[in-house]
């Protein structure tokens, strides 16, 4: 008996050195595929993130090639008159007002991820531990506040098995909440907290107070826009059926990804949503958008669309249903804009 658990323990030994190699293989694989291209060698301190001067769109660039991953900016008037791209990557990132929220992992057998705020010369000002996969991050117009939502796995009330995660971080008293799971919610004046509740993609408003999210909940009918209150950890159901909200730089707009198929290669549709009539206007994208879009200016919006299996793209259109879509920058994703 003894013999038999030896061999079986080398066994076990053996196997799990095979997987982990193998991992450590398709992992490098992977990368090489994707570093692999022509792409913009990235330059330390090439990406501009201090505030003044013509604005700049600030994204993850997705081209094959040495740059892949990296932060990387254009300007937005020329878009097409070439890319700087940093060293510092990113797999989710949001900057403003001369402050970047990066959301990176550590490479290794384990890889943790990370939110990282830092400074327009990329210092590191605060690291936070986050407890899945990156999915949104977002900045306060001032750079103050900052929110994250990553995908967590082994929820037991998640018939996917995966939830959301999302905190938030407020820079100036370095307070953070883990997790918009512990605010109060009201619906209709009553209590509104389903045990599957999920919530992300949120949009703060510039008093460094107020912000805008989705609520999910499957048994409760899908997904809803709240109104939170950080200093009182409460937030209130607004509207059904809007995810991602994010506001428009004059405070009145909300741009929105809106469930209108339940076909799963197509299932949504950008809405701007006009906060003082509620009335929503569909955009003129018809492609289905999984994606928090960001504002250019009071006009015009840019958004992600996928080319393939990890490069994304950059659309513009305009804010009020009207034109066509198009292409800004190809090969990148999550863009925001430093003015």
């Amino acid at each position: 008996m003894k013999n038999r658990i030896i061999v079986f323990a080398v066994c076990v030994a053996v196997l799990a050195s095979v997987a982990i190699g193998y991992t450590v293989y398709a992992l490098q694989r992977d990368k090489a595929r994707a570093e692999g291209g022509e792409g913009v060698r990235p330059v330390a301190g090439a990406v501009d993130l201090a505030p003044g001067g013509s604005a700049r769109l600030i994204f993850r660039d997705t081209a094959k090639g040495p740059g892949f991953g990296r932060l990387a900016e254009v300007p937005v008037g020329s878009p097409g008159s070439g890319r700087k791209v940093d060293t510092q990557a990113c797999e989710r990132s949001y900057a403003a007002a001369g402050r970047l929220l990066c959301l990176a992992g550590q490479n290794g057998l384990v890889v943790h991820h990370y939110a990282e705020l830092r400074d327009s010369r990329m210092k590191l000002l605060k690291r936070i531990q986050l407890p899945g996969l990156p999915s949104r991050a977002r900045l306060s117009a001032d750079g103050r506040m900052a929110a994250w939502t990553a995908f967590v796995y082994g929820d037991s009330y998640t018939s996917a098995g995966f939830s959301t995660r999302t905190g938030i971080y407020d820079s100036r008293t370095d307070t953070l909440v883990p997790s918009l799971e512990t605010f109060d919610v009201r619906r209709d004046g009553k209590d509104f907290t389903p045990p599957d509740r999920n919530f992300w993609g949120v949009s703060f408003l510039k008093d460094d107070n107020t912000f805008y999210a989705t609520l999910g909940s499957s048994a409760n009918g899908g997904t809803f826009l709240v109104r939170g209150d950080f200093a009182a950890r409460t937030m209130t159901v607004l509207r059904e059926n809007v995810e991602c909200p994010s506001l428009s730089p004059d405070g009145t707009r909300l741009v929105f990804k809106k469930k209108v198929s339940d076909d799963p290669s197509k299932p949504w549709r950008l809405y701007v949503l006009d906060l003082a009539t509620l009335r929503e206007t569909a955009l003129a994208e018809t492609r289905s958008v999984d994606d928090q879009g960001d504002w250019l200016d009071d006009r015009t919006i840019a958004y992600s669309l996928p080319t393939g299996s990890s490069a994304f793209d950059v659309w513009k259109q305009p804010a009020d249903g009207s034109g066509r879509p198009q292409l800004m920058v190809s090969g990148a994703y999550g863009p925001s804009v430093v003015r």
